[in-house]
């Protein structure tokens, strides 16, 4: 309950602190409602090559108290992608932008993106459906172009409405989850690759492993099938489950999760409110955000590590704990990891008060770890393991599902 409460006091003065500092930083934008009643919003901003143009997007919150069974619409999409609409590869509802005509080849958007312009260009906006009743509400899209000759200067110039963005988004999944309403959808930040569509290059993510084929050995084998299948909380209510395994001395994993950009979070919530708060009001970001205490091997984690996009973390980030096992491999500590990805706030559905709400593909999270070691050179190898009674759909200790292919990612440290 303490946990729960100092987290919604550091979300609050989190947004007050970096209202401020938006306020007094901002840079020239421009913002526009998009709405299902209307194919195409125009922005009237022409674009030329060179130009890089960012567009983020939150939706309005449909009121609970009048229309509860209607389904907001959320700039990520609100349901399955299909051939008939105006992107079929994306989902339904997400924000589109074409760059030509109402009628050219639209590319995603989603909740944000960087388009770089290849060609000269005409920026339209627009939900990617073909219909009007899908959702109720619209988006409020704040758009920022930088012209080619500006671009080199672009995260100086844009800082404050990189702010005001990051601070928008946060409230909404904040205030979606207060409600217990929208369903957001998880930002991913696993691997980077980019397209080229329309005159436009926008940058996506997705993961990417090298696995190594090589069979584990007996011994090995035989202490990861001892291992626990799942965490727990305080009242033994059992949690996330344990999806990796780091083989490594405690400096080397420590270095090189550091090397891959992964955060200690803070341990003592009064210490968070201070740093929050301070680090924004210096135009800093706050990448420490305290995460709860759960237990493995009888005892609470070790370490809890976090990775987010800077003030959105209050609402959305990539987390783990992770365990020293009570054994060692070839000379070398073991290490036990349980992984999620917050993507905003619910309802606790044993006390209906607010906590995290996770993404339930589990399995992406436990990739995006491993991946990140990877990106950093720190992996010697990675390595997938089925063990007898794997973990494939189960409830974590708040009540929300999650389901995974039950395989261990067990990773090899340099």
């Amino acid at each position: 309950m303490a946990f729960r409460s100092a987290i919604c006091s550091v979300v609050l003065l989190l947004f007050s602190a970096v209202l401020l500092v938006a306020q007094s930083n901002e840079g020239a934008s421009l913002q526009f409602q998009v709405s299902a009643a209307q194919a195409w919003t125009d922005t009237a901003l022409d674009l030329q090559p060179g130009d890089v143009v960012y567009i983020s997007a939150v939706a309005s919150l449909v009121n609970p108290l009048t229309n509860s069974e209607a389904v907001g619409c959320d700039p990520a999409g609100v349901g399955a992608a299909a051939t008939n609409l105006p992107l079929p590869g994306a989902p339904l509802g997400a924000l589109i932008a074409s760059l030509h005509a109402q009628g050219a080849a639209p590319i995603l958007i989603g909740r944000g993106a960087s388009v770089r312009i290849q060609e000269a260009s005409h920026l339209f906006l627009g939900m990617n459906a073909s219909g009007s009743s899908f959702c109720e509400g619209e988006f409020t899209v704040t758009v920022q172009k930088n012209s080619a000759a500006a671009t080199t200067a672009a995260p100086q110039q844009t800082r404050g409405a990189q702010l005001k963005s990051q601070l928008a988004g946060a409230a909404q999944v904040f205030m979606s989850g207060q409600f217990g309403m929208g369903k957001p959808a998880p930002t991913a930040a696993n691997a980077v690759s980019s397209n080229a569509t329309n005159g436009a290059e926008t940058t996506t993510i997705t993961p990417a492993l090298s696995i190594s084929s090589a069979p584990l050995d007996d011994d090995l084998r035989r202490s990861l099938d001892s291992l626990p299948r799942r965490v727990n909380d305080q009242f033994n209510n059992q949690g996330d489950m344990v999806n990796f395994v780091i083989i490594g001395a405690q400096k080397d994993v420590q270095a090189a999760l550091d090397a891959a950009t992964w955060h200690i979070a803070d341990t003592d919530n009064r210490k968070a409110l201070i740093n929050a708060v301070m680090q924004t009001y210096d135009s800093k970001d706050y990448l420490a955000m305290p995460m709860s205490t759960l237990y493995l091997f009888g005892r609470k984690q070790d370490f809890g590590y976090e990775m987010a996009e800077p003030i959105a973390m209050v609402a959305s980030r990539h987390h783990f704990r992770i365990w020293k096992a009570p054994f060692t491999y070839g000379g070398q500590e073991v290490w036990v990891g349980a992984g999620t990805h917050d993507i905003g706030f619910a309802k606790d559905k044993r006390n209906n008060n607010v906590t995290h709400k996770i993404d339930p593909a589990v399995d992406g999270e436990r990739d995006n770890i491993g991946s990140s070691l990877q990106k950093a050179n720190k992996v010697k190898s990675l390595t997938y393991y089925l063990p007898p009674d794997p973990v494939q759909s189960a409830k974590n200790a708040t009540g929300d599902g999650y389901h995974s292919d039950g395989r261990l990612l067990v990773v090899f440290l340099q």
